[in-house]
């Protein structure tokens, strides 16, 4: 019993990531319809802008030595600007264009990203040391559970909380929400398209920080790619949550970290190696019964 939860705190630690990753991609999805493939790009920028250019092993000589209340809002600010950035250059002169099209330009401002990266720190991967004290365990019964799981979870569950107070109860949130029913008849209902589609790339862009943030602080290293597989299972998150629902994007970030962790707990050891086989074998498994995924939303199905 005492191994199951301690594979479940583990799972929710993990979900948390992916749940985060994932609202931020439904965001703009139910707004723009635009599946961006570079959120994973905006993590992994807001991470290694904690160090400075060239330096290969660092924790106190820039931001990533600062003080929490000073890095949080400094890399939050980062990754805003160069979400907002994106939008402003590319994404506001396809407004018009198809589905397919924002997602191809969504991974070339990908690629973009990755190689502004190259330029200035190099490809080899980097150590770096942030909230290293978070790694000290802490006895709930005869648990032991490291601290950053606490703060990754407790974290991710103020940010859906303040989220989910924005969208409902001010002006802007109510906005947010009426664009991604009908995006169109609230531009004719006074609605600012620019305005609101630019707030939701600041938002997904607070979100990528804090993701950011919260998975350097557990791996400890730094490569330029390191947000794409985060962003890859966010994005099958999601999908079985439903495109454009963010709670559904929520529970998909859960019920995918949940079943990554039971399954690298519980399966066999010689197929250990295949757990992300298996992963998505569920995801098929549940997309084939429910293809338009757990709590499609209104908008999604008259788009289809």
């Amino acid at each position: 019993m005492i191994g199951f939860l301690q594979n479940l705190i583990d799972a929710l630690s993990l979900g948390s990531l992916y749940a985060l990753a994932a609202l931020g991609i439904g965001l703009l999805f139910g707004i723009l319809r635009l599946t961006n493939f570079a959120h994973g790009d905006f993590i992994s920028f807001g991470a290694y802008a904690l160090i400075v250019p060239s330096v290969e092993v660092t924790a106190t000589k820039f931001i990533g030595g600062w003080p929490w209340y000073l890095m949080l809002p400094v890399i939050t600010v980062i990754v805003v600007l160069l979400a907002m950035l994106s939008d402003l250059l590319v994404f506001r002169k396809l407004r018009q264009a198809s589905a397919p099209t924002l997602m191809i330009a969504s991974f070339a401002v990908g690629y973009v990203i990755q190689n502004t990266i190259l330029m200035i720190y190099s490809a080899r991967p980097k150590a770096i040391d942030v909230w290293s004290n978070l790694q000290q365990q802490v006895s709930i019964g005869e648990l032991r559970v490291p601290q950053l799981q606490l703060v990754t979870i407790g974290v991710t569950i103020l940010l859906m909380i303040g989220l989910s107070l924005f969208l409902n109860r001010t002006p802007y949130g109510v906005q947010m929400r009426a664009a991604a029913e009908d995006f169109r008849m609230a531009r004719y209902l006074g609605v600012k398209a620019n305005f609101v589609i630019g707030l939701a790339f600041a938002i997904s862009g607070v979100l990528a920080a804090m993701a950011s943030l919260l998975f350097v602080s557990q791996t400890g290293t730094l490569s330029y790619v390191m947000g794409v597989p985060l962003m890859l299972f966010a994005f099958i998150a999601t999908v079985i949550g439903g495109m454009g629902s963010l709670t559904g994007a929520v529970i998909g970030g859960f019920a995918v970290g949940f079943v990554s962790v039971m399954f690298q707990a519980y399966l066999p050891e010689q197929l250990r190696s295949f757990r992300d086989a298996f992963v998505f074998a569920i995801v098929i498994a549940v997309l084939l019964y429910r293809p338009a995924g757990l709590i499609p939303t209104k908008a999604l199905a008259q788009r289809v």
